[in-house]
């Protein structure tokens, strides 16, 4: 007889394998099962911290259900992709009011609701809307906007938010236009409440560094209200996106009505946040009314992450190649290595000067793939790319097992929390998205247009495949084969839409490709 969990479990499962339309056909290259043997290493490694919706010993069945096959010839690229799948799900969460996705796996004193903490709401919108099953997010996303009495939770608005953002660039992939359009209302209103508690004379948005979840920075403090790149890039996001949403309804009003308030906002970073003499977005304190504050800090690249900046400030990506900007021997530093203060905070105690954090890695590198994307970057490569995700990968390693915390040294790659129950699992990045977005180059579109564009050297790797991304009701595979030796599906670049080629190239470039 089957127990209330199994059946539970079963349903989970179910929903899952329904989740595909009547068009979808399952990986049309890859065997799933031949990628099970990671999974398995991932339940033998460590103990079970905590089980929430789906076990260890469900995890490969669910996983199986609702992700993307990936294949490559580097195993620690195909290891970490897998591991952060497998971590993703620990932190689903069945609650009375659905399912909600949690950042730590432990309790925090300072989350609301069902352990729930609003930091990195915009990165598990971004990683989770590659799954097949997108109830998770439905669930999660009601959960916070309407799960107080049928309005916000408590703590919301404690941490700044791209939600809106999030939740546009998640309906290019699963256009689900009555959800989003259902959010409309609520994500104006979110808006209106950052516009009433955080804009300054300037027209700036202020914000300290804690409630940006990057306490101890070097540019600001727990109570300094500085106007901040992070906030005011995120609320260009959200109005570009609460436009574009307000487009899909047809109501021409709020759409005009939020991209002036994009072009405005767009004006004044450029104009107040730019540095010209260091050639990069800083933090100026107090509000926006004082002057800069003197260094370099990886969110001068979060302006990126929303398509904002022209291309007279490209000179600040050199800062992601130069030993003394943010390269370092374990990734992209959260402030520039030659700052004199750099590192000086101490260890252990959440300090963003300069350690490692990939909340602000997975930022960084969206960033740099949209710049990528966008036109003739000069100062970047393929190659720039791909190293810097390999610096990602090689990481996520903490005695000699996969890993994922809250941040490392820069130059040892030592998880300064690893040895912390509360650090294991930290659900604070995205890695996934940039694997399927950046690195293969799925671009999510509105339109009927399947755009990929591999961010990965011509010669780098002789094969590669994504498979079974279910993609605006398709399934779609994207194969790289160099000799069409190893998968024997052909030479070159493909593209297949459930099953059937719609596209190919016989090397490494951009395909745009027409749904039919």
């Amino acid at each position: 007889m089957r127990t209330r969990n199994q059946t539970y479990l079963l349903l989970i499962f179910l929903i899952g394998l329904s989740a595909c339309s009547k068009h979808s056909v399952g990986p049309a290259v890859l065997k799933a099962d031949n990628y099970r043997h990671h999974v398995e290493h991932f339940n033998r490694m460590e103990d079970e911290n905590k089980v929430n919706a789906v076990p260890n010993a469900q995890s490969w069945d669910w996983m199986k259900a609702n992700i993307p096959l990936f294949d490559c010839p580097q195993d620690n690229f195909q290891e970490i992709y897998y591991y952060r799948w497998w971590t993703f799900r620990k932190h689903i969460h069945k609650t009375p009011q659905g399912f909600i996705i949690t950042e730590f796996l432990v309790d925090r004193n300072y989350a609301d609701k069902y352990n729930m903490i609003s930091c990195a709401l915009g990165h598990h919108i971004y990683e989770g809307r590659w799954l097949h099953n997108q109830q998770y997010l439905d669930d999660y996303v009601h959960t916070w906007f309407r799960g107080n009495e049928g309005g916000r939770m408590k703590k919301l608005l404690t941490f700044s938010s791209w939600t809106a953002d999030a939740l546009y660039n998640r309906y290019k992939v699963n256009r689900d236009r009555t959800f989003v359009l259902d959010m409309l209302p609520d994500l104006q209103s979110e808006y209106q409440a950052w516009e009433k508690d955080r804009r300054t004379a300037s027209g700036l948005f202020w914000q300290t560094d804690v409630k940006d979840g990057m306490e101890e920075s070097l540019s600001g403090g727990r109570r300094e209200q500085n106007a901040r790149p992070t906030i005011n890039s995120y609320m260009y996001g959200n109005a570009k996106a609460i436009a574009e949403l307000a487009r899909l309804k047809g109501d021409s009003a709020t759409k005009g009505f939020y991209e002036l308030k994009a072009d405005t906002l767009k004006k004044l970073i450029i104009e107040k946040l730019w540095n010209p003499e260091t050639r990069f977005f800083e933090t100026v304190k107090k509000g926006g009314s004082g002057g800069f504050a003197g260094v370099r800090e990886a969110i001068g690249y979060i302006p990126w992450y929303f398509n904002l900046p022209d291309e007279k400030q490209d000179e600040a990506w050199q800062q992601v190649i130069d030993p003394k900007g943010f390269r370092a021997p374990f990734g992209l530093t959260t402030a520039e290595r030659r700052h004199p203060d750099f590192r000086t905070h101490g260890c252990c105690k959440c300090e963003w000067d300069g350690a490692v954090w990939p909340f602000a890695t997975s930022q960084t590198l969206t960033g740099m793939a949209n710049r990528m994307n966008a036109s003739d970057a000069k100062t970047l490569t393929d190659t720039t790319y791909f190293r810097l995700m390999e610096l990602y990968v090689e990481s996520q390693y903490y005695r000699g097992k996969p890993y994922i915390g809250e941040y490392l040294d820069e130059t040892t790659g030592y998880w300064l929390k690893g040895d912390q129950e509360r650090s294991r699992y930290y659900n604070h990045s995205t890695f996934n998205d940039l694997v399927i977005s950046g690195l293969v180059g799925l671009r999510p579109r509105e339109d009927d247009t399947i755009e990929v564009n591999p961010l990965i050297p011509q010669e780098k790797w002789g094969w590669f495949c994504l498979d079974n991304v279910l993609y605006q009701g398709n399934i779609l595979t994207i194969i790289w084969d160099k000799d069409g030796s190893h998968y024997k599906k052909g030479k070159g670049l493909q593209v297949l839409v459930n099953g059937k080629k719609a596209g190919s190239s016989e090397k490494i470039e951009r395909l745009l490709i027409k749904q039919v």
